[in-house]
């Protein structure tokens, strides 16, 4: 599937979500219609090699970052940007 085309605001925004530990890809969906294969996609695209590797270890290892995984309801942190 072919990336939607983006504005460098809303790609910076979308990186900055994924990088966040709190917000899921859920929200990210919801927000700008990218499925979770999509930001890693994206993210992809947008990163170097060895920064992409870092996020992907890191987010396969948050179970914050899928709200079924989640150990909680309400996360205690919720950013003004984030919609959701």
């Amino acid at each position: 599937m072919k990336l939607p085309e983006l504005d460098s605001t809303t790609i910076d925004r979308i990186i900055e979500m994924a990088w966040e530990d709190r917000t899921p890809f859920e929200a990210i969906e919801i927000q700008f219609g990218l499925s979770e294969k999509d930001v890693i996609k994206l993210m992809r695209r947008e990163m170097k090699e060895s920064s992409f590797r870092m996020w992907r270890e890191r987010v396969t290892k948050r179970k914050t970052k899928h709200l079924n995984q989640r150990s909680f309801i309400a996360g205690k942190f919720k950013s003004d940007n984030q919609k959701t």
